[in-house]
């Protein structure tokens, strides 16, 4: 395909290129409602996207918007120095679990904390995707995975991290934060373009974490990964929005 169709937005990159992700990896939907919320807003000429190491960084040649290939966990100082420097510019910082809430913690955090007026898109597929599907700050108890085979032991490792309550915890009343699911890109694609609506407007930090699946490292077959898509993951990771400056939570 070497034009936009009704079914490519058209922010997306005109050349005939198939994504590299896995077969059943979600970063294709949560991108692809990115794309369509840029379209909706206008908004593709302004663009600064940064993608994080990790099976994001996959996406840093899928929008025909400036784009920048961060280092690990640095995705978020890095549109942050990027929108200080022209506020002008949106920022969107793109990334993994890992990427969002192991290396890139103190980042993320901080940034929330002080309010950037950037937008983090965090991707959450429950393990670290690239490296070959290890324990991540968001394996679910008992999830086995390649460094956690008997499942995950929360007395030894903790709880998986919960970014959207946390963020919503330290950032003041005009950020915005929302959890959405690829099993539900329409809403998902409205939590993402209220972020990015929330930097237009100038009043601070938005993040939508994304619940995503993982079929290559989770070995499952296509109905078995959709029913943890579905079912397991929004049993812990509740979806809906949880901080929305001046309107009313949608659940």
């Amino acid at each position: 395909m070497s034009v936009a169709t009704p079914q490519m937005p058209q922010c997306w990159r005109r050349e005939t290129k198939a994504h590299k992700f896995c077969p059943g990896c979600g970063h294709g939907l949560v991108l692809k409602a990115l794309g369509e919320a840029i379209d909706e807003l206008g908004i593709q000429d302004k663009i600064v996207f940064g993608c994080d190491i990790g099976c994001s960084l996959l996406a840093w040649d899928f929008f025909n918007v400036d784009t920048v290939q961060t280092h690990h966990g640095r995705t978020t100082p890095v549109i942050t120095g990027i929108k200080r420097a022209n506020e002008d510019v949106i920022g969107i910082a793109y990334m993994g679990d890992g990427g969002g809430y192991a290396i890139g913690s103190q980042h993320l955090v901080n940034a929330a904390s002080r309010n950037e007026k950037i937008t983090v898109i965090l991707v959450n597929n429950t393990n670290y995707g690239m490296t070959g599907g290890q324990m991540a700050p968001t394996t679910l108890p008992d999830q086995k995975t390649e460094t956690s085979p008997y499942g995950r032991d929360v007395k030894d490792t903790g709880n998986p991290t919960q970014g959207p309550e946390m963020v919503a915890a330290i950032t003041p009343e005009s950020a915005y934060v929302a959890r959405g699911t690829v099993s539900n890109v329409r809403q998902l694609k409205k939590y993402i373009k209220r972020a990015l609506e929330n930097q237009i407007s100038g009043n601070g930090f938005s993040f939508v974490e994304a619940l995503s699946g993982c079929p290559t490292n989770w070995r499952t077959n296509a109905a078995e990964t959709w029913k943890f898509i579905d079912k397991a993951m929004p049993e812990y990771f509740k979806v809906g929005e949880i901080k929305v400056p001046s309107e009313k939570k949608e659940g």
